[in-house]
């Protein structure tokens, strides 16, 4: 019996972000652990913890860009650094939220690698709607049907406790 679990809390606008969820999946498979995806909002847990952006900080900003980098070109995978950023990610968020709450595990993963590709490694603007409307399509999705990406109660409501679950975990950011 699996009793290890790997959580892994997220935003989509974090490159450090990206580049675990580039390695969690194997990190989970070698150690015999369920992963277990957590999409929250990073300025959520900013807050609560009084935490802020690395690159609001000029030092910390130069220093995490070059890092960010080494990380990449050591595990093999692409990265480009987003020239929008950053992004406004609460529309990607309720869409992964949304997504997850179907518990339709397939598109859920294909949600999160169609997002995290245009994010970081083919950067596209998807704070733009109409942007993020072409990524979803192309990644097979009805973005008006599939992804509800819009204010439903529930989803908000879910999407509002997630930081909260996050910072009672330990987190400070993603």
């Amino acid at each position: 019996m699996n009793n290890k679990t790997l959580e892994f809390h997220f935003d989509f606008g974090s490159p450090t972000t990206y580049l675990a969820y580039t390695q969690v999946p194997r990190i989970a498979q070698e150690t015999g652990a369920t992963l277990v995806w957590h999409p929250m909002l990073l300025g959520g847990v900013f807050k609560a913890t009084g935490n802020a952006s690395p690159v609001t900080v000029p030092a910390k900003g130069r220093w995490m860009n070059e890092d960010i980098a080494r990380w990449a070109k050591r595990w093999g995978v692409p990265f480009a650094f987003n020239p929008h950023f950053p992004i406004n990610t609460l529309t990607l968020m309720r869409g992964a939220c949304g997504v997850l709450m179907r518990q339709k595990p397939e598109d859920f993963q294909r949600y999160v690698d169609a997002v995290f590709q245009a994010m970081w490694v083919a950067p596209r603007n998807l704070g733009d709607a109409a942007e993020l409307a072409a990524v979803l399509e192309q990644a097979g999705f009805d973005a008006a049907a599939d992804v509800p990406t819009r204010s439903a109660a529930d989803l908000t409501a879910e999407l509002q406790a997630r930081p909260v679950a996050s910072v009672a975990r330990g987190g400070l950011g993603a």
